[in-house]
Order: structure tokens, then C-alpha cells, then sequence
């Protein structure tokens, strides 16, 4: 059985309900490509958002709109109020329904649905299988670009679903509390892949790969699946789940198919994740 839940559209559905008057879809791609350092360069998915999106759809920037400015680390979670007010500039507002999408990876769509839900916003879901899917059906495509007016947004804030690292660190030995690695079983070890600063995972931590959760058409998998890769790890709903990853982005993914899809009640995200914890000497961490 596939996925199912009221905060995931599929293409068929999302295509019946264009034009509809509350509707706001946004196209949320990020591009991550490797440095010469070996680190990853953040490039907007605007370039690509001009060349074809879904038709009505706006772009949301993640990195030059929706991020701290005054952080030194990348991707990080505005304070509340102001990524409200960011968001209601957007046409996010009271009577409005948002489907978010992402090429190539679901997660960008992931990481924009948990920042919604963190201020308190919950009419949001992710298109299934986002604009590869959408366009590997043959379904239209628009180059025009989309504005929305801006609209009226309260705050109604879930600080905690997003934790620091003080809260991940005392929650190492924590029998009650799950730690959940999103980054590659490679990435987890220590032996592959991109490395943020010392190479390994957060001590004790578990690992389900964000790109584990979805097949080759971009779609998550069965229900069945995801729950077992889940439960497989020890995820049990009356556990805390602290999910993290390079920088808060691939973490968003395990938190919403645990959250949206699963019914877990008590999930956070690691805001910046490895990107922090890595090049902090005094922040414990294994390989192997």
C-alpha cells in the first residue's frame, strides 16, 4: 500500500485541484553539489524553477529567504516570528492550502513543510514524488513566474520541534530517547561520502537514510516499508526521536514520515546538525 496521509498530494490529485482559489503551490529546490573541498555548494533551484515548474506554482528560496542570516552556519532556522512574517510575504496565510514540491530530492519539500509546522501552520502538504514524477507523467509545465500576494499569518509556535545541540547532547545515554542519523549508512560509519568536519556520527546515534524512504521516481515508499526501516532501528511511537543529518535539510524527511505518516507525537530535528556538531572537539562522537 503507498503512503498515505492529508499532508502528501499526489500528482493526480494536486492536477484536479490547479486553479483552485486558495491553492499556493511552490516549487522549494535546492541543489547540493560537491566543492573542491570536498564540501557541498547550496545553489537555488530558481534556474531550473524558469525553466519549468508546475503550472501556478511559486519559488521559494530557501537559503536567501527562509534562513537565519546572522548564522554563520548554513540553512538555519530563522527565529519564529520573523520566518512567519517571511512566509505571510510569500502568500502563506489563513484560508490558503500549500503544496510544496522539490526536483530530485523530496527533502527541500520536507525541510519547508517542518518549518511550517514549527510556526504553527499545518494546511501544508508535500507533493508525491514532486516535479520528477510530475513530469515523468507528461503533465504541463510553466515557465511564466508566479507571485502570490502576501496574506495574514499568525504565529502559533512548536518551538520544540526543532532542538540544539545541548538538547542532542543530553540525550546521549537516554534510554527514552531515539537519535536518528538521516545522512548515508557510509556517512554514518565514517567511511564515505561528504563529511562536515570530523568524519562519523553523533555517539550512540541511529541511522535511516532520508534517501532510503523514497524509490527511483522520487516517490516515498510503501507504508509497510517505511515502517519497517523504522521500527527496524528501534523507533517506537513512545519514544523521543532526535533526527539530525549534514544541516537540518535530509533530517526533515525521516521526521515527516514519522510524524505525517507514522502518527510519532514527540519528533525534533537538529537544526544544524553535523555541520555544527562536527567542528565542535567538545561534542562526542564514533565511527564504525
Amino acid at each position: 500500500m503507498a503512503a498515505q496521509s492529508a499532508a502528501l498530494i499526489s500528482t493526480d490529485e494536486l492536477a484536479r485541484r490547479l486553479g483552485a482559489p486558495g491553492l499556493r503551490v511552490f516549487d522549494c529546490t535546492t541543489y547540493l553539489k560537491p566543492g573542491p573541498d570536498g564540501r557541498y555548494i547550496a545553489e537555488s533551484g530558481r534556474a531550473n524553477y524558469d525553466k519549468g515548474h508546475i503550472p501556478g506554482a511559486a519559488f521559494l528560496d530557501l537559503q536567501a529567504d527562509l534562513s537565519d542570516k546572522n548564522s554563520r552556519l548554513r540553512f538555519t532556522l530563522p527565529p519564529l516570528a520573523e520566518l512567519t512574517e517571511a512566509f505571510a510575504a510569500k502568500g502563506v496565510g489563513h484560508g490558503t492550502f500549500v503544496v510544496l514540491y522539490s526536483h530530485a530530492s523530496p527533502v527541500w519539500a520536507s525541510r519547508i513543510w517542518w518549518m511550517l509546522r514549527a510556526i504553527g501552520f499545518d494546511d501544508a502538504a508535500i507533493l508525491d514524488g514532486g516535479l520528477d514524477k510530475w513530469k515523468a507523467e507528461s503533465r504541463p509545465l510553466a515557465t511564466d513566474a508566479t507571485t502570490f500576494p502576501a496574506a495574514t499569518l499568525t504565529l502559533r509556535g512548536r518551538p520544540e520541534i526543532f532542538v540544539d545541540k545541548h538538547a542532542v547532547r543530553d540525550a546521549i545515554g537516554d534510554a527514552s530517547t531515539l537519535t536518528l542519523n538521516a545522512l548515508s549508512h557510509d556517512q554514518h560509519k565514517g567511511s564515505g561520502g561528504v563529511v562536515y568536519g570530523r568524519a562519523g556520527r553523533i555517539a550512540g546515534s541511529s541511522c535511516v537514510p532520508a534517501a532510503s524512504l523514497f524509490g527511483p521516481d522520487k516517490a516515498l515508499k510503501p507504508i509497510a516499508d517505511l515502517r519497517a526501516a523504522f521500527d527496524g532501528v528501534g523507533a517506537a511511537s513512545d519514544k523521543r526521536v532526535l533526527v539530525y543529518c549534514g544541516g537540518g535539510i535530509a533530517a526533515t524527511l525521516d521526521a515527516f514520515v514519522l510524524t505525517a505518516l507514522l502518527g510519532h507525537r514527540n519528533v525534533s530535528v537538529y537544526d544544524n546538525s553535523m555541520q555544527e556538531w562536527s567542528n565542535d572537539a567538545s561534542l562526542p562522537m564514533e565511527t564504525g
